[in-house]
């Protein structure tokens, strides 16, 4: 059977959609970029990226930045690095810490992807923590999250996306509704990490509202097969601050907490 040219190419680019349309986003395309993004910083890199040809978005703490002059544009030593992934998203986050280098950093980075594509990243996110934010202490910082335990969970007792992204909602509100705190399922070994301040068990000395305006500008990254669940956002409830906050739920409690809260705007 013959087939004219423009009959060819119609059939090449619907068969070349229909598969764009339909790949999947996987753990190991998201975690391979999460690394790459890593790289890039340890080398101080941007250029390295496999960034989108069209409407990339680079936000550093907050505000639209130009990634070429941003942090990741500085080499760093990174002392601790753990990434989760989203599946459904299509995302992935990066927490990584500098506490030996010249200048500390806690960072907690969102990567995005278009279409389910892992080889071309839309969109870095990162809030960055340093001297002068809310708590900040890299070295202390370090030193609590090290001894954590961050493995996959069995499949069985997973916690769900719907309850993951309720918890994360709930803790948010807490500065406004003064209900919240108490629908969060504490574990009695939950332990908060604040910046560089340390509380266990998290379910103590907790706010139960006062503030009139909610924590905004969220963006979620929900990793059932580790149980977390991590927010970035603005903590308007106390001031126009980037914020972080992370979450670990084990058998159906919170087993960790951790923040990252800018008390500035844009910069590194």
């Amino acid at each position: 059977m013959h087939f004219s040219s423009h009959l060819w190419l119609t059939a090449t680019v619907g068969v070349l959609s229909a598969t764009q349309s339909s790949a999947e986003c996987t753990r190991e395309g998201l975690l391979a970029a999460a690394d790459s993004y890593l790289a890039a910083q340890v080398a101080g890199s941007p250029s390295s990226l496999s960034l989108a040809p069209t409407n990339f978005t680079y936000l550093q703490n907050n505000k639209v930045s130009n990634i070429a002059t941003g942090l990741l544009s500085t080499p760093f030593v990174i002392d601790l690095n753990r990434s989760s992934t989203d599946t459904q998203a299509c995302a992935s986050y990066t927490m990584w810490i500098s506490a030996s280098g010249n200048k500390p950093y806690v960072v907690s980075t969102q990567i995005r992807h278009l279409n389910n594509d892992t080889l071309s990243i839309s969109s870095i996110d990162t809030v960055a923590a340093t001297t002068g934010d809310l708590f900040f202490d890299a070295k202390k910082t370090l030193s609590y999250i090290r001894a954590e335990s961050w493995s996959s969970l069995p499949t069985a007792s997973r916690p769900t996306r719907a309850l993951l992204k309720s918890v994360g909602d709930a803790y948010l509100d807490m500065w406004t509704n003064a209900t919240a705190a108490d629908t969060i399922p504490w574990g009695t070994q939950c332990e908060r990490v604040e910046g560089s301040m340390y509380t266990n068990p998290c379910g103590a000395s907790l706010p139960h509202g006062g503030s009139q305006k909610a924590n905004g500008m969220r963006r979620y990254v929900i990793d059932e097969s580790i149980g977390s669940v991590q927010v970035s956002c603005q903590f308007d409830s106390l001031g126009v601050w980037p914020d972080s906050h992370e979450i670990r739920v084990e058998g159906g409690k919170v087993r960790y907490v951790h923040t990252v809260t800018v008390l500035r705007g844009v910069g590194a």
